[in-house]
């Protein structure tokens, strides 16, 4: 009996082979890539440290000859940026909250509640995700300026509790993951709708609930027109406005204008490291199912 290997057959090294080489070419087209959307935030990170001199040179210098960290103590130094900074995670946060829990609710009911004109009411909600912000940006105004709540936050919160139908529809598609088979063990032992929400179908959904709130946070803290048009008064501006601003009145000042966007980008980005994997996996699994 001859102990051997067989050598393996021509056409499977050539699989192997193709498929080394569609892996190196995926990989590379990755980085490249990745180099070429990475390139915009190098520049900026660069360019806060870098002296006036440096900014405009041709060719290019990628990196500062001079490392200057007083553009980001000068730029602070021109307007309130710890108090936008405030107001901008006061809104982000609450605002948050409310697409996190008003979305989840809404979208349970659509999962898992049979009632009558459910899928009428689904189709009308994704029907609003057609309407561009500008057809009820007016109409909107008005009610709020009715109600007094101009140059006040209220505006850029409460309507966040009433849900959000990207949101809604992305949670709808997570439940209807779910097994039915959980539910229905918690309504044999006597859990109320409430009680499965809450119990059940939240603590399985945290890779979906970690997505949306992701998204809630990236879209309250880079937002530029509602504050534009609801915050008035200098105490109320936000983040967005105040770097606005500082692009109106020092204009030539690249350096601290580069360090002030630095300064507004790196939370979301730690915020998405942090929670990349939850994130992705909720994406992954949201499916279209149902």
């Amino acid at each position: 009996m001859s102990d051997t290997i067989p050598a393996p057959k021509p056409s499977h090294v050539r699989r192997m082979r193709g498929t080394r080489t569609k892996n190196a070419v995926t990989l590379v087209i990755m980085i490249v890539v990745g180099i070429t959307f990475l390139l915009p935030f190098y520049w900026m990170v660069s360019t806060s440290f870098k002296v006036k001199t440096d900014i405009f040179c041709v060719p290019p210098k990628w990196i500062p000859s001079q490392l200057r960290p007083q553009n980001y103590t000068d730029a602070l130094g021109y307007f309130p940026f710890f108090r936008y900074l405030r107001n901008t995670v006061t809104i982000t946060v609450f605002s948050t909250i409310g697409w996190l829990f008003s979305s989840a609710m809404v979208a349970y009911g659509f999962a898992r509640l049979r009632f009558p004109g459910r899928n009428v009411l689904f189709y009308v909600l994704l029907s609003t995700m057609m309407l561009p912000p500008q057809v009820t940006m007016v109409p909107l105004f008005v009610i709020f300026r009715t109600l007094g709540w101009v140059d006040t936050f209220y505006p850029l919160i409460i309507p966040a509790y009433f849900g959000s139908p990207f949101f809604i529809f992305l949670l709808r598609q997570y439940f209807l993951g779910i097994p039915q088979e959980l539910i229905d063990a918690a309504r044999i032992d006597g859990s109320s709708e409430l009680g499965i929400f809450s119990r059940v179908i939240l603590p399985l959904s945290k890779p979906a609930l970690t997505a949306v709130g992701i998204f809630g946070l990236m879209y309250g803290w880079n937002d530029f027109l509602g504050p534009l048009i609801y915050l008035n008064s200098e105490k109320a501006k936000t983040v967005a406005l105040g770097l606005d601003a500082f692009r109106t009145f020092y204009g030539t000042d690249w350096q601290g204008l580069m360090a002030i966007s630095t300064l507004m980008v790196i939370p979301v980005v730690v915020i998405f490291f942090f929670a990349q994997k939850y994130f992705v996996r909720g994406i992954a699994l949201t499916g279209m199912k149902g």
